[in-house]
Formats: structure tokens, sequence, C-alpha cells
């Protein structure tokens, strides 16, 4: 049985959380859903990737939630001439002692801005696989940790833009969510024009969850209740992906992990203490929609409709 206590802290952290998305919807304004998605990502333990124009809000977002969550933040402008070593960092040797000293790179902070990700080569691309899998860089051999708790949130431009190098397969699958924020409505567009700049409003924001509390919520989504009938939904999910003939490849297991982890966040942040299936429906698009090989002229929604459509809910 919960104590009396914990049941108290849990409110406490998902009160928190709320007044986090209402609070960074005052500055990434009408796109709530998007908001709330990027922290489910993070509650989830994941990297997100927010794929869209520039100039829609993306960096504002990452900033608002480096700041909201009270995390180190450092931004990495990827570029065509950037190096791994200036991501990661590099060995310097010195001469007075004869030796080679480790110096860190940027990755080495709790929320890491990867902006404009795909405008960097894919050597300098795969830089961030063992960041994002291991949460260490390894230099010369030797293994250096990372910050805890550690996020990735990287921003690319649509592929058909110049100068993009598409991300791989391998490097998608390590992103738990990719979302679009898309054109402001009518109405968020002209507060936009209206009131006080973005960046004004940035350096105003609150902490609204610290490290510490984000870690506990992080330890409740986990644990979160799961029903059989859930995960036979689930796995109906991923066999549907790998059997339909409109997909070139199916969601791996890590996808299936990514899911059930992405979901368990969701019902957490609706006041609840199991997952439903309507938790997989809500989180299904920027889950899976990035791992699915399609035609890529269909958009993330047609992407994921046949599964919405032909998967059977649990009875």
């Amino acid at each position: 049985m919960v104590s009396v206590a914990n049941s108290l802290g849990i409110m406490d952290s998902r009160t928190n959380c709320i007044r986090l998305i209402e609070t960074a919807s005052k500055v990434v304004l009408g796109k709530e859903r998007e908001i709330k998605l990027s922290l489910c990502c993070l509650l989830a333990e994941g990297h997100l990737l927010i794929e869209d124009l520039p100039g829609v809000g993306k960096t504002t977002l990452s900033h608002a939630l480096a700041k909201l969550l009270g995390l180190d933040f450092k931004r990495i402008q990827f570029t065509s001439d950037l190096m791994p070593s200036d991501i990661l960092g590099y060995s310097q040797f010195d001469p007075r002692t004869k030796r080679l000293n480790f110096q860190s790179g940027p990755i080495f902070t709790q929320l890491i801005l990867a902006d404009e990700i795909n405008r960097a080569s894919p050597k300098t691309q795969s830089a961030l696989l063992e960041t994002m899998e291991e949460k260490q860089v390894t230099i010369e051999g030797k293994s250096w940790p990372l910050p805890d708790p550690f996020f990735v949130i990287a921003t690319q431009n649509p592929f058909y833009q110049v100068g993009t190098f598409p991300l791989p397969e391998s490097q998608l699958d390590r992103f738990l969510m990719c979302i679009q924020l898309g054109y402001p409505n009518a109405e968020a567009e002209r507060d936009l024009l209206l009131n006080t700049d973005r960046r004004s409003l940035l350096e105003m924001l609150p902490v609204r969850l610290d490290p510490t509390e984000l870690n506990n919520a992080q330890n409740e989504v986990s644990q979160m209740h799961v029903s059989e009938a859930l995960l036979d939904y689930l796995q109906a999910i991923i066999r549907f992906t790998r059997e339909h003939a409109g997909y070139a490849t199916g969601l791996s297991p890590r996808a299936a992990v990514a899911l059930l982890r992405a979901a368990k966040a969701w019902a957490w942040l609706d006041n609840r203490d199991a997952v439903l299936p309507e938790d997989i429906q809500a989180i299904l698009t920027p889950v899976a929609a990035h791992r699915l090989r399609v035609d890529s002229s269909q958009s993330t929604e047609q992407i994921i409709e046949p599964i919405l459509q032909d998967v059977a809910l649990p009875a």
C-alpha cells in the first residue's frame, strides 16, 4: 500500500508537472499537447527529436524545458564542419606531466540541445550514439560518465531543405519521441506579435520541477501498473507493423519498450495509476512514426493510421 506521505509526494510531482506545462505554454504559444509530449518523453527517460521548419519554436521549447526543470543546459549548433571532438571533447598532451589530459566537450551537461542536427555530417551525428544509449563518452579507450539526469533534445530541419544529412535508422531509434510543432494558430500568432519577446520570458521562467523531483517522478512512472491485456494490445501493434505490407521494416524490441515507457508517463501525467489502451494510442505517432520506413510522402498521421484502424482494442 502506498503511504500517505508518498501519495502526497506523487500528487505534488504531478501538480508541478501540470504547472510546468501551463508555464511553458505561455512561452511556446498554442502548443500545449506538444509540450506535454516533450515532458512525457523526459519522464520516460528518453531523448527527444523535434523536426520542423526553422522559426516555429523548436529551440525556444528546449530552452523552456531546461529552465523549468532546473537542469544545466548547453546548446550545440550543428554545422557541416562540426567534428565529433567539438561535441565530446578530446585528449590533450600536457608537456609538464607528459600525460594526456581529457578536455570535456559541451556534451557534459544535463540537457544538451543538438540544434539542426541533420546539418552535420553522418560521422558527427554518430558521435551522439554512445552518449544517448550508454550515457557515457569513450575517448582513447577510457569511458567518462555523463551527468545524471542526461537528456538530448535535437532539432532537425525537413529533409528536403538544402544542406541536410538524413539521420540513419540507428540514430533515429535512439530518440524515444519525434514531434513536430507546426505553425501556431491565428490567436497564438497574434499574441506572439503583440506580447513580450520570447527570450525575455525565458529568462524569467521559474523552476517547476527540480532534478530531484524529476528523478522521483521518473521512478513513479516506471512503477505504473500494466495489465496483461494491455501488454497483449502492445504486442499486437508491434506484430502488425512487422507483418503489414505497407511498412518496409517493423518496430524493434527497443521501440516496444519505448512505447510502454511513454504510455506509462502519459497515464501518470493524466493522474491515473494504470495504463490504458488510450495512452498507447496517444503517444503512438511520436514514438513509432519515425521508426517505421514507409513512402516519404506520407505524414506521420498517415503512417500510424493503419495501426489505429486495424489492431483491435483489448476486450
